[in-house]
């Protein structure tokens, strides 16, 4: 996807569509089969999942009705199992959050979707405060992470619907959540901070990055899973990517400035440590490989891709390291990369 020359190839050849008939916002890829999971973001109680079977070879995105399901609410986030979660039986396991946890079978069969369980970790209602988003231990699959407009992160053991432990984790709402290792995470909130926790020692975390200015909100986190010294960040209404390394507290290794419009959403490549994909308001996706030493006049874009509205939502496939998903509008698109 060499898309610095726009027009070097078809763009059938470099993108594949899949038109929603509504908005779309989560996105997740299977890390066992060709399956892609979308989630419905319609301002109202009743929303879908719809499961898409994607094929490289005839770059084909067909959807598989009879595993789309309703779900409350616009999920907030969606996520396959990780690869290293062993189940018997085959099928994909898919976590989904918005009023709860929610965890749902993909049968392997193309059959049907079954819920598997509503975790709540309230102790007093049954109601719990909406989750903004999750991530999966990919080292240690029976422990997810939940993170909460309560200011609170919650650690869970999926295997037996429990809850490992429960933290305070910022002042503010809790945006994003992200593991490093298997008792490692990190977060950010609306109080402006990025935070490290070990839950060897649930008592301390360690700040790493401020914004620059006061309370103004962190979005969205993603960790190097090839260089887990680094992370990346972005700020409510900025157009920069912040990356930091986490052996230097506060002061960020670079500052990724060259969208035209908010950054909306960051992903890491997941077969190299210094590429990394950004989306925002401009319409644009842009992959960065960092440098070794920024000069002085910043870092530009690897390359470019125009979408044809807004980007909100950005995934680069473990599975297919070749392909980026970005959602725009009602549509998922796939990038060759």
């Amino acid at each position: 996807m060499d898309n610095s020359a726009p027009d070097s190839l078809p763009r059938s050849e470099t993108a594949v569509t899949y038109d929603s008939p509504y908005p779309l916002y989560a996105m997740s890829f299977s890390s066992s089969t060709h399956r892609i999971a979308v989630g419905s973001f319609l301002e109202d109680y009743n929303n879908r999942i719809d499961i898409l079977s994607f094929d490289s070879d005839s770059m084909s995105l067909k959807p598989l009705p009879s595993l789309s399901f309703e779900h409350p609410y616009p999920p907030t986030k969606l996520m396959f199992s990780p690869p290293s979660l062993r189940r018997s039986g085959g099928g994909d396991l898919l976590a989904s959050s918005g009023d709860f946890l929610r965890l749902w079978e993909v049968n392997e069969d193309s059959s049907s979707a079954e819920p598997v369980s509503v975790l709540n970790n309230s102790k007093t209602s049954e109601f719990c405060a909406p989750l903004t988003s999750f991530d999966w231990n990919d080292v240690e699959p029976k422990r997810l992470g939940t993170c909460s407009i309560d200011t609170t992160c919650t650690i869970w053991d999926v295997e037996r619907s429990v809850v490992e432990t429960q933290l305070i984790a910022h002042d503010k709402e809790v945006h994003d959540i992200a593991w490093g290792e298997a008792r490692v995470f990190a977060s950010v909130s609306a109080d402006g901070s990025v935070r490290i926790f070990d839950l060897r020692d649930k008592e301390h975390s360690t700040i790493i990055y401020e914004s620059p200015q006061p309370d103004t909100p962190l979005l969205r986190l993603a960790w190097n899973k090839q260089d887990l010294r680094c992370m990346a960040t972005i700020l409510m209404d900025s157009n920069k990517v912040v990356i930091l390394d986490i052996r230097s507290p506060t002061m960020p290794v670079a500052e990724l400035e060259r969208h035209q419009g908010s950054v909306n959403a960051i992903a890491w490549a997941p077969q190299s440590c210094k590429h990394i994909c950004s989306g925002g308001d401009d319409a644009q996706a842009l992959i960065w490989e960092l440098p070794t030493m920024a000069g002085p006049n910043g870092i530009d874009p690897l390359s470019v891709y125009s979408a044809g509205s807004e980007i909100n939502q950005l995934q680069w496939s473990a599975s297919l390291p070749d392909w980026i998903g970005i959602a725009f509008a009602n549509k998922m698109q796939l990038l060759r990369v």
